[in-house]
Formats: structure tokens, sequence, C-alpha cells
């Protein structure tokens, strides 16, 4: 594979065209160039291949690789069937586009070998973490396939080449900063923190306390720094019960934290007790202490025998225990396997509910969402404070504790609150997006990765779908995150925790998702939105209200595909343009009338002259 001489792209279709046009990840490029470009993306190499479609068909094509997608256009003319447009595949000139981010790609492998004879038999299968998979055919002489398979594994793996994630080399430039919509002190002052009961500290500056959580920590009044170290000590990698939300009129709290280090025999900690009865004493109208431990009571106990476990009624007096149920990493790792499996390429109609079934997806969504339901419910009710723990206090934790917010906190329903609400309980609280997503690294059977954040954005799609007017973003916003959880074009989700981003100088050196949708936000806005403040949110978290998110995980397949753009939330996007249209002309209108009114010469004779004669359709 000869890399192009110059920075240019050549293409026979295009060589006359000077047109500017975006791209759907918001790019503008130049209709001369083969392939679009961010800012700071260069050419690598590129090749004419054969695209195994699952859809259509084998496709002749090119694909360019750069150091940040894998791009193809096909070089024949498509029958007028393939006329779909979707976010895998549109249409230029009746010319297929593929266009892949290369930090999708969670695997590269050789298909057949020297002595393939079969048609379309050699070449390369690359499996992507987006619910896809990609075939290339290629010629088998000249060792076309071992420098593609070599360039495109040392930039889709940049990692394991010592060569930087693209999102270090991204010189894109926004109206908006990203890096400045979350600010912790600014977020808790808005939630009326600190106060009598609760304060900040900084005892985790310099993340000598616990290294995977916050520098900044809000913890009850009573506790001082002392206690907080004592009691770090019997907590799973020392992540302490800190507060994450508060709630404005009864003051109980939502704290999050790790397992207690209990082990086979059953040790205690008079710290870690008094600190839990401190928590419950910063509201005096509580009795109780509510700890929901998100793990099933078995996998609870099994955790002993590696010196975790729970908190036990002897230990723990003024405190009640509650298990939820939802499995480990490695059972929801499986579960989205198998939807894979029933989703692409083809979808089996004849077995259709059966095989989703099978995958207990959604029955993992259910319990996830009743988690957050309880925990929502207790401190709306005011009748309880909650500790929410799982294991080590980054995964499922972090899946109640947002959601529940979302739940009970209308600001975490606009575009910028529900940013703010991930940067806080999913970035700075040490949610291991490194090891779950495998950013840039090949190892794609590690044990650690799982669809964590993926399932909680889930979670938040079943709400939406069952309070279309509750929230201020629309479902383009949740797959564009998803999409750039992936794609390593921005430094929001790169890294386990906010001591590793400071010493990367994430901020400084890559650009924010967030800049991204806050500079153009009426492409992610719902139209249907009404704000409301202090509505608390409680979905049916029944199996039969919820479904299978169609427009994400079978997006690619062009004959499921539902009809986009949404010809309802169109229709109501074209009468609040005209509202907004009546809405000028009235006020011109009166302008007009006030301005007459204010002049003798023009004075009107009677009453019924004064009002403007206004026609609308309402």
């Amino acid at each position: 594979m000869a890399s192009a001489p110059t920075s240019k792209y050549n293409s026979h279709s295009l060589e006359n065209e000077s047109i500017k046009r975006t791209s759907r990840d918001g790019v503008n490029w130049d209709l001369s160039e083969a392939v679009p470009r961010l800012p700071g993306e260069t050419h690598v190499a590129d090749k004419e291949v054969i695209y195994i479609c699952p859809f259509n068909g084998p496709i002749k094509g090119r694909v360019y690789i750069t150091n940040y997608r894998l791009y193809l256009r096909s070089l024949e003319t498509l029958s007028s069937h393939w006329h779909f447009e979707a976010d895998a595949c549109v249409f230029q000139d009746s010319a297929l586009i593929l266009d892949v981010p290369l930090g999708v790609i969670s695997r590269i492998e050789k298909m057949g070998g020297a002595t393939s004879r079969g048609e379309n038999s050699y070449g390369l299968d690359i499996t992507c973490k987006d619910m896809r998979n990609l075939r290339f055919a290629l010629k088998q002489e000249g060792h076309s396939r071992r420098d593609m398979f070599e360039i495109l594994t040392r930039h889709a793996f940049p990692l394991a080449h010592s060569l930087p994630i693209f999102a270090f080399l991204n010189e894109e430039k926004f109206n908006v900063d990203g890096w400045m919509v979350y600010n912790p002190v600014e977020e808790y002052r808005r939630q009326g923190l600190p106060n009598h009961h609760w304060r900040i500290t900084f005892i985790n500056k310099c993340y000598e306390l616990c290294d995977t959580y916050p520098s900044l920590l809000v913890v009850p009044y009573r506790a001082s720094d002392e206690d907080l170290r004592r009691v770090a000590t019997f907590r799973s990698r020392n992540r302490i019960p800190v507060l994450s939300w508060i709630h404005p009129e009864n003051k109980t709290v939502i704290v999050r934290c790790s397992q207690p280090l209990v082990g086979m025999s059953g040790k205690r900690n008079k710290d870690d007790e008094k600190y839990l009865d401190v928590i419950r004493e910063t509201n005096r109208q509580i009795s109780k202490l509510t700890i929901y431990d998100a793990r099933p009571n078995v996998n609870a106990v099994a955790n002993k025998a590696t010196g975790g476990g729970y908190e036990s009624d002897d230990a723990y007096h003024n405190a009640e225990l509650f298990f939820l149920d939802i499995h480990n990493i490695h059972v929801m790792r499986e579960s989205l396997k198998k939807v894979k499996d029933i989703v692409y390429p083809n979808v089996e109609e004849s077995h259709w509910l059966s095989s989703l079934e099978s995958t207990h997806w959604l029955e993992h969504i259910k319990l996830v969402l009743t988690g957050a339901i309880q925990v929502a419910d207790k401190v709306s009710s005011g009748k309880s404070s909650v500790l929410v723990h799982c294991s080590d206090g980054w995964d499922r934790t972090a899946q109640l504790t947002s959601l529940a917010m979302l739940m009970l906190d209308s600001f975490y329903r606009s575009i910028e609150g529900f940013e703010i609400l991930v940067q806080k309980e999913w970035i700075s609280f040490g949610h291991k997006f490194a090891s779950r997503i495998g950013h840039g690294d090949k190892n794609h059977a590690d044990a650690d990765r799982s669809p964590i954040f993926l399932q909680f954005i889930d979670c938040v799609w079943q709400m939406s779908k069952q309070f279309p007017t509750a929230f201020e973003f629309n479902e383009q916003f949740l797959i564009t995150i998803l999409d750039h959880l992936y794609s390593c074009r921005f430094g929001t989700f790169l890294y386990n925790c906010e001591s590793a981003r400071e010493r990367q100088k994430v901020t400084e050196r890559t650009v924010s998702l967030w800049s991204l949708i806050n500079s153009n936000k009426d492409r992610f806005k719902n139209p249907f939105y009404t704000k409301e403040i202090n509505r608390v949110l409680y979905p049916v978290a029944s199996m039969r209200h919820l479904e299978l998110w169609v427009n994400y995980y079978i997006r690619w397949n062009p004959r499921i595909k539902q009809q986009q753009p949404n010809p309802v939330e169109q229709r109501y996007l074209e009468l609040l343009a005209l509202r907004d249209e009546y809405i000028k002309r009235l006020e011109e209108l009166q302008l007009a009338n006030s301005a007459k009114l204010s002049d003798p010469s023009t004075s009107p004779s009677s009453p019924s002259q004064m009002m403007p004669h206004v026609q609308t359709h309402f």
C-alpha cells in the first residue's frame, strides 16, 4: 500500500468539484478531496478493495486510512434499492460511503490463506465495538493484505505501538469550551452545599487518600479528615462514603462508596460504623440509613473470600441492607455479545422475541432501573438517606446514583445538566473507561471490557421513551455520546480516573466532546421538551414497557432502520417555527400600531381601530 505523495486526495469522480459539505460528524470538507478530514488528521494509505456488504453483497471500492478513520468509497454506481441513508453508510453521487473511526475497531483478523480459492475469501475481518463487523476482500498477490493489516493495526491500536491516541492530535476549534461545563464547587453550590451538616474537603487534593476519587469531596461536617483516613482503610480501594446528591427540601442524601473489607473472618471497623452513623445523623428526621448493595446476595457473600463483603446487621445497628441483584461486568459483556449475534448482520424475524429474551439484556436493564427507582423513592419520600455500593463502586454504583439523580433532579435532564451528571458521577468518580472500552488497546479479550456505560445510556433512553417531554436532549444526543465513547476523537472518556487525566494533561491537550455538542445544541434538542421543576420521574421498569433500542443496536441494517427524521418530530418543529413567525409578525404590528398611537396626526377615530387585525392559523 503506497502513501499518497501530497496532503490532497485525488478522486476521478470528484476532481472538478470544489463544493463544501458538512459530514455527519460536523466536519466541513472540500469535495475535491476524497475523504473528509479533521484538523490534525493525516492520510496514511489507501487501497482498492472489495467490501463484503452483508446487505447487498460484494462492492468494489477504495479504502482510505488516516490516523483517525477508515473511509471506504465505492467505485461503482449502486442500484436504486440501495438508496437509504444511515449513520453507517451515506450516499454521494450514487456511491456508497463507509466512515468508521479507528477507535471503534475492537479486533482485526486475517481471513483466508495463500491457498484460498473461493471468491472474495482472502482479506480482513474487522470487529467493531458498536455492534457491526466489516469484511474486506483483497488480491492475494503482492503482500496487499499484510500491508493493510499492519497499517490498520498500528493506527487502530496506537497504545500497543507507542503512538498517541488521536484525541491528542486533534486540532479542532469550537466556539464553546466543553471543559468548562463541570465545576464541582459550582455543582455542589447549586445543591446548596456546603451547609451545617456537610462540608467540602480537599483531603484528596493530591489523590493521596484515594487515587480513583476526584480531588474534591463532600463529607459530613462532623467527620474530621483523620476520621476519613481511618475509614478509608476499611473500604475497597479506599473509596470512602461521600455525598453525591442532597434533596433540596427534606435534606436526605445519596452517598456512594465501595464495599467494606469484611473478609471471611467477619472483620469490623469501629471508625467505619461510626462514620455511617454520622451520615445518618446529618438528618435528624430519620432513624435508619438505607444501604443498597447493587450485587446479588450470593455474589456479595462470595466477595468475602477475596477480602470484601457487606455491612452486617450486628455491626451496623442503625442501617438496613438490601441487595439489588444486578450482575457483574462479565455477565453484562456476554449479554451484549448475544444481542449483537441476533441483530447483526441479519435479524431473524421468526424467532425474534425468543432470541431477544435469551440475551437477558432487557432483564439487566430492568434490574438497573428498578434499583435506581428504589434509591430515588427512598430519598424523595424523606424516609431515609441512602448509601449505594457494589464491589469497587465504579460500575453498578455509578449506574444507580446517576439514574436516581436523573429521576430526582430535573436539572440533570437538560443538555448541560446531563453533561455535568456524566462528568461528575462517571468521569470524576473513576468509572474505568479505559479498561471497560479499551481505547487504543489491542487486547480485545481483556476480561475488564464491559458495556456498563452503554447500559446506563440505554436506561436513559428507556426513560426518555416513557417521558417524552421531560428531557431537553433527543436520541441523537445519546447516540453521539456513545459514538464518541469509542471514537478517541475527544479526551472526555479517556483514562480510568481523574488523577490519570491530570497526569496526562487531558484538559489542556485534547478537545472535550461537550465542545462539539454545545456549539451546535439545536441538533441535539428535543422539540417536545417542557421544563419542569422538582418533578420526580418514576419509569415503569417492567418487561412489558421496556424495548430494544432499535435506532442504536440495529441502526446498521438498512431494512430495519426507522424513518429518519421522525415525521411527528419534523411536523412539530415546523409548527414551532410557524408559531415563532406569527409571534414575530404580531410584535412588529404592535410596534407599528404603538408608533401610530403616539402620532396625534394619525390618531384613530374609534376604539376598534386601535387593535391591529392579525389573522393566524391558530
